[in-house]
């Protein structure tokens, strides 16, 4: 049954391909993990919600402000390469945590090993989403995204569930060995990709920031990647950023355990994982816009915070708002990787993350005093709210609906920040 799959021209008789999702799927687990581990520690140690929330804002501050630079050197370099030392990378630093003692544990320490992560995350997350058209052709871009989207989404899950387990039954230390494992795994499984010839630089002036602000013309000029990244930027600070912080914090006060945040976030997970199957199935016409409405049914997991009634309600609406994200996965990669050229998507990547998880680390440093300022429920509402708000505005940028731009291909010539080149 399985045989089709591999046979010549299919989607996995490309070893370079089954070996890149072998290794995406191990550095998932293990970025997936770590948080957990994290969060435990931190908050085993005394630490508040502030504390906590500053600490994870540091690993995404340091991976936003270096996005930029990661960009580049994946457009200049072979991304194998970036991807190698990333994970590596990963690996080492994540194992400092394991030699230092549960009863001197400092909060600076472990913001400083967050923001070492951040740095290989600035590295790694724009070569990843570049790699891709380098491995497969391009009738197979659509399926490979998605396929890599849902196992990475089944790592998602497996992720919090292997640290909850670990975390139990052994400590946080034997989290941070298997974490340091995995990773280190998964650079080693990437030496064996061919990814081919290197893609030829377009600026041949070779000017590092002419190469950043090139980048940020490349999104600009497709509209419709520009607003939604900055759709993305503003709700990650004001939802995702709240949310991530209060999830440990009201379910650990309320519940008693760390094992209803780590369930939550599988479920969460595996409601991705099934949305974007059924992504795969659909004949969508207009990508964005499913994108986009379903996006919107994130706000059960605010909703369900300001409500913990109980440990099954919580684990029904954060496996609900996983949904929200499986449409993502099937279709922003691909309609990128496909209107973007290839000199440019190594900056276009990491600009999207820099501009998705730019605000991030404010909203979660602050999720702390603004719970003291508004009151924690009256804060969850506002911003499942605000959510759905955006969401309703941003649909009204041409080519949002579409995912797509009736513009030629961007080059230096025709890109007049946005406008239609002359005829």
């Amino acid at each position: 049954m399985l045989k089709k799959y591999f046979e010549p021209g299919a989607l996995f008789s490309y070893k370079a391909y089954r070996n890149l999702l072998i290794s995406n799927v191990l550095t998932v687990i293990a970025m997936s993990a770590f948080p957990i581990a994290l969060a435990v520690t931190v908050l085993d140690a005394g630490g508040s919600a502030s504390t906590l929330g500053l600490i994870l804002a540091a690993r995404v501050l340091s991976g936003v402000l270096l996005a930029p630079v990661g960009g580049v050197w994946v457009d200049r370099l072979p991304r194998k390469m970036i991807l190698i030392f990333s994970d590596g990378f990963r690996a080492v630093i994540g194992s400092i945590v394991i030699f230092i003692r549960p009863e001197s544990i400092s909060m600076w320490i472990l913001g400083g090993i967050v923001v070492l992560m951040g740095v290989s995350d600035a590295f790694g997350g724009p070569a990843a989403g570049a790699i891709i058209p380098s491995l497969i052709p391009d009738h197979l871009l659509p399926s490979g995204n998605v396929i890599r989207g849902i196992l990475l989404k089944g790592s998602h899950i497996a992720g919090p569930g292997v640290a909850g387990v670990i975390v139990v039954a052994l400590g946080t230390h034997a989290t941070y060995i298997a974490t340091s494992v995995f990773f280190l795994l998964g650079a080693v499984l990437l030496i064996r990709i061919d990814e081919g010839p290197a893609v030829a630089p377009v600026d041949k002036e070779n000017k590092f920031f002419h190469e950043i602000r090139e980048g940020l013309r490349v999104v600009w000029y497709y509209k419709w990647i520009a607003a939604m990244i900055l759709m993305a930027s503003v709700q990650l600070m004001m939802v995702i950023g709240v949310e991530n912080v209060l999830l440990p914090v009201i379910t650990k006060r309320d519940f008693g355990t760390a094992s209803v945040f780590a369930t939550s976030a599988a479920l969460f997970s595996l409601g991705g994982a099934i949305s974007a199957v059924i992504c795969i199935k659909a004949k969508v016409k207009n990508p964005g816009l499913v994108s986009v409405v379903v996006w919107g049914l994130f706000i059960f997991a605010p909703l369900v915070l300001a409500f913990p009634s109980s440990k099954e309600l919580i684990f029904l609406a954060y496996f609900a708002a996983g949904f929200s994200v499986g449409p993502w996965e099937a279709f922003w990669a691909t309609q990128v990787q496909r209107e973007v050229p290839a000199a440019y998507q190594g900056r276009v990547f990491s600009i999207d993350y820099m501009g998705s998880l730019g605000l991030m680390p404010l909203g979660m440093a602050l999720a702390g005093p603004m719970v003291n300022v508004f009151g924690e429920k009256e804060l969850l509402i506002g911003v499942a709210v605000f959510h759905l708000l955006i969401c309703g505005i941003v649909l009204l940028v041409p080519g949002v609906k579409e995912m797509k731009s009736t513009k030629p291909p961007y080059s230096p010539d025709n890109s007049s920040m946005g406008e239609h080149p002359q005829a």
